[in-house]
């Protein structure tokens, strides 16, 4: 099949990739779904870090001697983190986006494969396909185990 005949156009003229869900318009809005669900949650959690804030500046806490001090500063820093790391997500949307734009979105960049569809689907700003994500020594073990816990039995195959 030809590069011509791997393309089909709809009534308003967009272009959809025969293999379905990775096509430039259902990309598209997939990235602005997940775009506009990562925006709500940095909403609310910024809504969340103020109140932490506002409650803690109407008593004078100590968070080293204050018993409730430690949850209120553990608190304050989770939700930071929960905001940075929406913010970070938000990055990489955009790149998801200049992906697309420059015919480069659903390519991995670990082998140069495809992702599949099915992995964009879930994870519109995915960047490697799930072999290359599994084998990336930066990203934790799925199955980490604690102390004194038996690891999982290796996978068969």
């Amino acid at each position: 099949m030809g590069d011509a005949s791997r393309y089909d156009h709809d009534e308003r003229g967009y272009d959809h990739d025969e293999r379905g869900p990775s096509g430039s318009v259902t990309a598209r809005a997939r990235i602005a779904a997940d775009r506009a669900d990562t925006l709500a949650r940095a909403a609310a959690l910024s809504r969340d870090f103020d109140g932490i804030v506002a409650a803690n500046a109407l008593i004078a806490v100590d968070d080293e001697h204050d018993p409730e001090g430690g949850s209120t500063a553990f608190e304050r820093a989770h939700v930071a983190s929960l905001l940075e790391r929406a913010s970070e997500h938000l990055r990489e949307l955009d790149r998801a986006q200049e992906r697309l734009e420059q015919g480069r979105y659903g390519q991995c960049e670990g082998c140069g494969g495809t992702i599949p569809p099915e992995r964009l689907e879930v994870r519109p700003a995915a960047t490697t396909c799930l072999h290359c994500a599994q084998a990336d020594p930066r990203r934790p073990a799925h199955h980490a185990t604690s102390p004194g816990t038996t690891p999982p039995p290796p996978a068969p195959g």
